[in-house]
């Protein structure tokens, strides 16, 4: 006769078990430590990880068992042993805190404890244990053991003698970045972590194994030694390089922010943070920083004050509103401020504001849309096919999640991209294209045949089919796709507040970016842009700017700024203010101040509400940040016009131009860690072997395209499509090409 439940109430995928007495339900193959963990009951741990797969090699959080009246013979790992029916799991009894107790003091015996002068004081797991069941002398004399360290690049530090083997690092890096970059290496007292070639980490989310290190073996190389963590002040902020809205803690001292930690939310970035998002906040105190009004007199640039400054931009403004004045916002800007934009604007009486400063085909008149499937979900899709998008430098935590979707749950990935791309999960089926053939790809029945008998099929359309100069047609043929396939479309918006941008009308009426550099304005405003490597179309946005009067409202007085603004009005940046923005869930999220604003710098509601003020314009009245979210409720409707089609120009290669991870904005682009790491390439071109004609790799060669000409080595490889050409955008180098086509010869 078999047993009978404990518990007959109970669903018969769950079992009964008693922790300390009290007693739990839990799904039937669970850990105790899983069971323990969500009832609340603390059982140490050092190499358990909820994200990570099952190591039991610490014992760390070994408890004595009983099952059926019959206690276990030795302790067993709380990690490792599932939970039974009727079982009895004693966490603290004698048994119990003698085997936790012994495993400490071993893993003591070789750690160096030099905790003042480690970087990990104050938070580290090993502190807080070893506090709760360490010993306070210990027993062993012997010598202890030395680990050298090797430099694993500019974003984590080393100390590998503090290591405990716990192996978090190793499964991170083997199974959410896909990696497999770190490892164990010799055998016994001699195993120690490490690379398996030397070379700097290349994962892009290489800080996350700062956060799952429970020891100071591997900590943050940028805020080496800055501060200590009962010295730093935490507040709530977002990641503002891409659409996700990573959730995030800025962690400051005395108004300087140091360094930025993962702040969990499961449906958005779950624990985990990308570098761009964790090392960004260095290029908040670059050299070029914003921190005074400036005003151009005579061609020189002179400090002024905020009246003063006010003064000549409301002069600006008066003389060139309506038609004759443009508006260009960059797309990170916050909901208040772009808000406060389009106000501005509609008091001016233009109808010339446009956030899609990346965008080249505009005769659709798209505009950026909350996923039709919430991120996390994603992970849950049997069939997802990525268009035109080197997603992993794109959104590296969706990545992670597609990553997911293949490895746990067997999903089918396809790509369609111009180039093929280092992903970590294998792809189901690749079509390499030039960027004007993706429409015709996904027309074919080849790749819509490939989602038949899916139930939850995903189509992730990304920006080098939403900035290539035909995305509309890709754009049409992508919807077409998921009507006939029953997938959900996902267009990732191209701005990290694209989709609340689009919500509080920072859109044309009139001309868009394209149309307002086609026939240049009178007058600009700027806000929160790097005309010099920020435009989709550098040389004909430059060109219009410096033949007009421009208002910057900039974060940084950079060379291009200089060069075009007529007045410069400092403001802070998202980690200085208090912000919304929204994702691409479409969900609004909110930010808070950390840092200080630098200089004479203001947040950006301030200075627009001034400016309004100085214009006599109505509706700028408020005095606080609540007044403005509450002028600015309900939104701003506007009925997009259709704009120009992209160009495609003449040439015989045709351009994929593709964001480069670490030079997609202002800020990232001045966060020196994050410059120095090997996925930040410098400018080239990448040519497929057939149309190299003669050209070999490390030649300098001339691109020459529509609107200029730039000179860049050449690397030959045949993960390009045959007929394009690869270029990485935010370069200098690279900006005066666009994304037409080009021609390439030898310097």
């Amino acid at each position: 006769m078999s047993a009978q439940p404990v518990n007959p109430n109970l669903p018969p995928d769950h079992v009964t078990v008693f922790i300390d007495g009290v007693e739990l339900a839990a799904p039937k193959g669970s850990m105790i430590i899983q069971v323990a963990d969500k009832a609340g009951i603390p059982i140490p741990r050092f190499c358990y990880h909820d994200k990570l797969a099952i190591a039991a090699n610490c014992r760390m959080c070994l408890v004595d068992t009983e099952v059926g009246g019959r206690a276990a013979p030795k302790p067993s790992p709380a990690c490792a042993t599932p939970v039974m029916d009727g079982m009895k799991v004693f966490t603290r009894n004698e048994k119990a805190l003698k085997s936790q107790r012994n495993v400490l003091e071993f893993l003591l015996i070789n750690h160096p404890l030099d905790c003042p002068v480690c970087d990990q004081g104050g938070e580290c797991e090993l502190q807080d244990l070893s506090l709760g069941y360490g010993r306070s002398v210990s027993r062993f004399v012997e010598r202890k053991r030395v680990v050298p360290d090797e430099d694993i690049g500019p974003l984590v530090a080393t100390e590998m003698t503090r290591c405990i083997q716990c192996t978090r690092c190793v499964r991170f890096t083997g199974e959410i970045a896909g990696t497999y970059e770190l490892g164990g290496m010799y055998r016994g007292e001699n195993l120690q972590i490490g690379t398996y070639d030397g070379k700097p980490l290349t994962t892009e989310l290489s800080g996350n194994v700062i956060d799952v290190c429970p020891v100071g073996a591997l900590t943050n190389k940028v805020f080496q030694f800055r501060a200590r963590p009962w010295e730093l002040i935490a507040k709530e902020s977002l990641g503002y390089h891409d659409a996700l809205g990573s959730n995030l803690f800025l962690h400051s001292r005395r108004g300087e922010v140091l360094r930025a930690v993962p702040r969990e939310n499961e449906l958005v970035n779950e624990c985990w943070l990308s570098d761009r998002d964790r090392y960004s906040h260095q290029g908040l105190n670059a050299a070029d920083r914003a921190t005074v009004p400036l005003v151009k007199q005579g061609g020189e640039w002179k400090e002024a004050t905020w009246a003063e400054a006010l003064s000549a931009a409301a002069a600006i403004l008066r003389e060139n509103k309506g038609d004759d004045l443009g508006v260009l916002v960059h797309p990170a800007t916050s909901n208040e401020e772009g808000g406060l934009l389009a106000a501005l604007a509609a008091g001016l009486g233009t109808a010339n504001i446009d956030h899609r400063i990346a965008n080249r085909d505009f005769s659709d008149a798209a505009v950026a849309e909350p996923f039709a499937l919430p991120v996390a979900e994603i992970e849950q899709a049997d069939v997802v096919v990525v268009v035109g998008s080197n997603i992993r430098h794109e959104l590296p935590l969706l990545h992670a999640r597609l990553r997911k979707a293949q490895t746990k749950r067997g999903a089918r990935i396809h790509v369609v991209n111009p180039v093929d791309f280092d992903f970590t999960f294998a792809a189901a089926g690749k079509h390499i294209v030039p960027p004007s053939r993706i429409a015709e790809v996904l027309g074919g029945a080849e790749l819509r045949g490939a989602l038949q008998g899916a139930t939850r099929p995903v189509v992730i359309v990304g920006a080098i089919a939403e900035n290539h100069p035909q995305a509309a047609a890709i754009r049409a043929a992508a919807r077409d796709f998921a009507a006939a396939t029953g997938a959900a479309l996902c267009r990732i918006p191209q701005g990290a507040n694209a989709v609340g941008l689009a919500r509080a009308g920072v859109l044309p009426a009139a001309r868009d970016v394209a149309g307002m550099f086609a026939e240049p304005r009178r007058a600009y405003v700027l806000y929160g842009i790097e005309p010099g490597l920020d435009f989709a179309d550098t040389a004909s946005g430059l060109k219009a700017l410096n033949a007009a009067k421009v208002v910057a409202f900039s974060h940084f007085a950079c060379e291009s700024t200089r060069a075009v603004a007529d007045v410069i009005l400092p403001i802070g940046l998202l980690p200085e203010i208090e912000a919304t923005l929204t994702n691409l869930n479409g969900v609004e999220q909110s930010a808070h101040a950390a840092g200080r604003l630098p200089g004479q710098a203001r947040e950006g509601w301030r200075v627009l509400r001034a400016l309004g003020g100085e214009l006599g314009l109505a509706g700028f009245e408020f005095t606080d940040l609540a007044g403005a979210r509450a002028m600015l409720e309900g939104g701003r409707q506007v009925q997009v016009r259709a704009g120009s089609a992209g160009a495609a120009g003449e040439g015989a290669l045709e351009l994929a131009l593709v964001p480069a991870i670490y030079r997609t904005d202002a800020v990232v682009r001045r966060a020196a860690a994050l410059q120095a790491h090997p996925l930040n390439v410098a400018p080239r071109i990448v040519l497929n072997p057939a149309d190299a004609a003669g050209i070999e790799s490390g030649a300098v060669v001339k691109v020459k395209g529509a609107h200029g000409t730039a000179t860049l080595p050449a690397v030959v490889d045949a993960r390009v499509a045959a007929g394009a050409a690869w270029i990485e955008g935010g370069h200098g180098a690279t900006a005066p090409l666009g994304a037409g086509r080009v021609e390439v010869v030898k310097a």
